[in-house]
This record gives structure tokens, C-alpha cells and sequence, in this order.
């Protein structure tokens, strides 16, 4: 157990910040998921569900949540396999 009172305060914003992160974190793998699900199903709603996944990975990049490097090359994977489907 945490005694002074500055370890106990940085334990609950660390808390707090976990929860917030892991919020965002799930959010944006999910939207990712729908997303190729989406481009795999060649489904009518690829373009609104790829939107969709860019704009959560920017919110956890501009958070601090993912290293804006990551957020960049996960956004180019996703454009690329999207690019390949309306190819083809």
C-alpha cells in the first residue's frame, strides 16, 4: 500500500488513465476490424466504415494513446487494402 500522499494521487491518475487508454485503445481496434470486414465483404458501407477507422485512430494518436508513428502506418495498411479492393 501506497503511503505518501503524491503515491497515492499518481496511482489513481494512473488508473484513470489506463481505463481512458484501454477505452480508446478497443474502440479503435474494433472500428479497424468492421473496417476490413467491411473491405473483405466488399459490403456498401466499406467507405463509411474506413472513414470511420481513420478518424478513431487519429483521436488515439492525438491522445496520446498510440505513437503517431503507429497511428500513420496502421491508417496506410488499412488505405492500401482498401485501395487493392476497389481495384480488382
Amino acid at each position: 500500500m501506497r503511503k505518501n500522499k503524491s503515491a497515492i494521487k499518481r496511482a489513481v491518475q494512473s488508473e484513470k488513465r489506463r481505463l481512458r487508454n484501454s477505452h480508446f485503445k478497443t474502440t479503435m481496434k474494433t472500428k479497424i476490424k468492421r473496417a476490413i470486414g467491411a473491405i473483405d465483404a466488399k459490403d456498401a458501407q466499406t467507405e463509411t466504415a474506413f472513414r470511420d477507422a481513420v478518424s478513431s485512430i487519429d483521436k488515439a494518436s492525438s491522445k496520446g494513446v498510440v505513437h503517431p508513428n503507429n497511428a500513420a502506418r496502421k491508417i496506410s495498411r488499412l488505405a492500401k487494402k482498401l485501395h487493392k479492393s476497389q481495384q480488382v
